[in-house]
């Protein structure tokens, strides 16, 4: 039989198949795995990315705010510095008047933002001056301040709420604004007279907020300024924080500081939830700038990014399912490299635009040229320097837009063959107010294979700080000329006791030459005891600072010996300590020579006047013995020579001369009381209607003998006075005698008291007698003068209104006289003033009198 074939079948997969469909199955699995696995890298690495990107970012942002806080409290402190030596220079007790200082004050804050108010203040806090002219007068509460600087420095103190010096004075309850407050700034200086003053600059925290606010805006960052222990000063309008919240518990403070000066990190924050921080220290100030970000804001884009690769990786692996390995990984090859240049491109971008926003921040006027010095850049500050905009100085020359007295200078900086790196000059530019405007110019080559392709500039605006040192220079040179022409002696030496300057009035008196005294120690010519002297002063001087004035002897160059007054103070250097001593030198020698001339010829006036008034004394009381004898004989004569009238007659003269002749020695004998230094005043509070009505009544009898009415107005309340009864009763008695004396028979006499608007009592008697000449109404209260309408033969012996003017002027009282108008009947009036309380309240008043005769 013959064999059959078998039949036909599929055949089997080889296992060089199999093994190549499990090697495309596991090619297919792995590609997947591996899509899985880079897409997975890629996404870590990408969320890295933002989150560094996020952290260089706030740590540029967080160094730009604390460069600019830091620039900003330190021109408040140079503001201080320069107004306090403007304030040490002014004349004495200028200090203290505000309307001396205010427009100085006032200027200062020209160009200062930042800057609510500078005021000056003593050590009590009283406001002596202040830009703001109703802070003058206020009384602040030194509390509130803190601790005070040292001499010559200053001190950034707490947080305070107000928004002026109105807020920080006694017995001001709360600020008129409770969410606004100031930042002080306290510097301790000295007034031209030694006094110790304070200089108060308010910073104004919301103008550090508003640039922080524009420094972040489109960034998504909140910034936070802070003392360094925490305090809450200012922070952007993300943050529900109010001023003087505390921040102690913020991992800043709480781990990092003060270790580290700045840093970054991802974690807690100021507000909850995971937050990208950086911080940075000032370097001259307790400040601390923060820069926050959620960390889920940093992620947002991150998290976008993502959805659309993990969607790109899913259609990836369906590809790879149902392609090929090779088409599947070319297409992962092309979209990642798409997606890496992409992301390249937006981080470009976003840099530039961050970039952007610092420049057009920047307070400082940056361009940049091509090699010609041709402008092709410059940033926002440019439209408020000129009044272009910055489109249109492109193409200038940066050269041809300063002064022309400037352009040589600035046209060099552009120079291509200069190796020099950075350059820099100083130009003026008008500004767009038509005004000069200084500033300091930086410009460094842009090289491209070593040669140079263009360059950049900044230019820093120094306008003020160029105007501050002309006005310190021509201060400077006033004040040399000021020494220079002083007639006093002027000489400056340091403290190791050499001299650095002297005036032409100090060579001229000492006959050395400047030349030859400058740098030569102080007194290396005079004897040990002097120098000994002067160096013990000196250190008097040095140890307790102010000012010191000692007399002595100096030679002059003639060779003799001047009295001097020397006067020195302590010049102060950089510091606040002690650079030197300045002494000035004043020639007395005159006046103590007059002082001596004086003082003798003192000696022998009181000498000869203490003769005079024992000479009248004894004198006196030895005519009164004769006078007693002539009077009694004449009186037994009278009695005896009644019956014989001539005889009678005679002995009536005789008597009557007696009479005239005791009453002048009784005179000359109260002058003489007066005048010696026995005469004793007791004083006491009387009522002085009494005293006159008591004269009044005594004199009753001359006035009836004379048929004279007499008119009285006395008031119904007390007139007091603080006086001595006797004495003042001999005044009321001398001018009301007189004025019986002078007044015609029938006539009548007025006598008025009161109180006068001045609060003194006034007492007046008034006559209708021949009254007294204008020209001796004055001369008649001087010893031994009577009136020259004394012809009636009642004159006596010129010395009771002389004793009247004493005893008045001893209480510290006034006496006059003067006419009555003719309409009122003529006659004379003598006031009589007397002060509630004399200007002695001694019980015994001793008073020298000046001499009469």
């Amino acid at each position: 039989m013959a064999s059959v074939p078998p039949a036909f079948s599929t055949p089997a997969p080889s296992e060089a198949d199999r093994r190549s469909g499990w090697l495309v199955l596991l090619a297919a699995i792995a590609l997947a795995l591996a899509v899985l696995a880079t897409l997975s890298s890629l996404a870590w690495y990408e969320r890295r990315e933002a989150l560094e990107t996020a952290l260089d970012r706030s740590e540029l942002l967080a160094r730009v705010l604390e460069d600019h806080v830091t620039r900003t409290v330190e021109t408040a402190g140079l503001t201080l510095r320069t107004l306090g030596e403007s304030v040490a220079r002014q004349p004495a007790g200028a200090a203290s008047s505000g309307a001396d200082l205010q427009p100085l004050l006032s200027q200062a804050l020209l160009g200062l933002p930042f800057m609510r108010g500078v005021a000056v203040l003593d050590q009590q806090g009283l406001v002596l001056a202040s830009s703001d002219l109703t802070d003058v007068g206020l009384r602040l509460d030194m509390g509130k301040l803190g601790i005070l600087p040292a001499d010559g420095s200053d001190r950034l103190l707490p947080l305070l709420p107000g928004r002026g010096l109105a807020d920080l004075a006694l017995r001001t309850r709360s600020p008129r604004a409770a969410a606004v407050s100031v930042l002080p700034l306290l510097r301790k200086i000295h007034a031209s007279d030694g006094r110790p003053l304070l200089m108060l600059a308010l910073i104004n925290p919301d103008a550090l907020a508003t640039y922080q606010q524009t420094a972040l805006t489109d960034s998504g960052s909140e910034a936070v300024l802070s003392s360094y222990d925490g305090q809450l000063l200012t922070a952007t309008e993300g943050l529900a924080f109010n001023p003087g919240h505390s921040l102690a518990g913020h991992p800043v403070f709480r781990d990092w500081l003060p270790a580290h000066e700045h840093g970054s990190y991802i974690g807690a924050g100021t507000m909850p939830g995971s937050r990208v921080v950086a911080f940075r220290a000032s370097r001259t100030r307790p400040l601390v700038v923060l820069v926050e970000q959620a960390e889920a804001v940093t992620l947002q884009r991150w998290v976008g990014n993502m959805r659309w690769m993990v969607g790109m990786a899913m259609v990836a692996l369906l590809l790879i399912v149902g392609a090929a390995a090779v088409v599947l990984r070319s297409q992962r090859a092309r979209s990642q490299a798409r997606l890496g240049f992409d992301q390249a491109h937006q981080q470009v971008a976003l840099r530039e635009r961050e970039l952007s926003v610092l420049l057009k921040s920047v307070q400082e006027l940056i361009f940049r040229t091509d090699a010609a010095g041709a402008i092709i850049f410059v940033n926002a500050r440019w439209a408020a320097v000129s009044a272009q905009h910055a489109e249109q100085a492109f193409g200038q020359r940066f050269q041809d837009l300063v002064d022309p007295a400037d352009r040589e200078r600035v046209k060099a900086l552009f120079s291509a063959d200069d190796r020099v790196g950075v350059r820099t000059t100083t130009a003026s530019v008008r500004a767009s107010d038509g005004r000069l405007r200084r500033f300091d110019i930086a410009v460094v080559p842009l090289h491209d294979h070593g040669e140079v392709v263009g360059f950049a500039g900044s230019a820093v605006d120094v306008t003020e700080r160029h105007i501050a040192q002309q006005r310190l220079q021509q201060q400077l040179a006033f004040t040399g000329v000021l020494l220079e022409i002083s007639p006093l002696p002027v000489s400056v030496f340091d403290i190791g006791r050499r001299y650095v300057t002297v005036n032409r009035a100090w060579e001229e008196f000492t006959g050395r030459q400047r030349a030859d005294v400058i740098g030569t120690p102080v007194g290396q010519a005079l004897p040990p005891a002097e120098v000994k002297l002067h160096v013990a002063q000196d250190n008097k001087l040095l140890a307790e600072g102010g000012i010191i004035r000692y007399e002595t002897q100096v030679t002059h160059r003639d060779g003799s010996r001047r009295d001097m007054v020397m006067t020195k103070v302590l010049v102060p250097d950089e510091s606040g300590g002690a650079a030197g001593i300045l002494c000035t030198l004043m020639d007395v020698s005159e006046f103590r020579e007059a002082e001596r001339a004086t003082r003798e010829a003192r000696d022998v006036a009181e000498e000869a006047s203490r003769s005079k008034s024992e000479f009248v004394a004894n004198m006196s009381h030895e005519l009164r013995t004769p006078l007693q004898s002539i009077l009694g004989f004449s009186e037994l004569g009278l009695m005896r020579g009644r019956e014989h009238p001539k005889l009678a007659g005679m002995f009536t003269d005789i008597h009557a001369s007696g009479q005239r002749m005791l009453a002048l020695v009784n005179d000359l004998l109260d002058v003489s009381k007066i005048d010696s230094a026995v005469g004793t005043f007791d004083l006491e509070r009387c009522d002085l209607r009494g005293l006159v009505q008591s004269v009044l009544r005594e004199l009753g009898p001359l006035m009836l003998r004379r048929q004279l009415s007499l008119q009285t107005s006395l008031p119904a309340s007390p007139l007091s006075a603080k006086v001595d009864p006797v004495r003042f009763q001999q005044v009321i008695r001398n001018v009301v005698a007189n004025a019986i004396k002078f007044s015609p028979e029938g006539g009548e006499l007025q006598v008025r008291g009161a109180l006068s608007d001045d609060g003194e009592v006034h007492l007046s008697v008034a006559d209708h007698g021949p009254g007294i000449p204008a020209a001796e109404t004055d001369k008649i209260f001087e010893a031994f003068v009577q009136s020259s309408q004394t012809k009636n033969g009642a004159g006596g012996t010129g010395l009771g209104l002389a004793i009247c003017r004493k005893i008045v002027e001893i209480h510290g009282g006034r006496i006059y006289a003067e006419n009555c108008p003719a309409a009122d009947g003529g006659g004379a009036i003598f006031h009589i003033f007397l002060p509630v309380r004399p200007p002695g309240e001694t019980h015994a008043l001793d008073t020298q009198m000046n001499t009469l005769i």
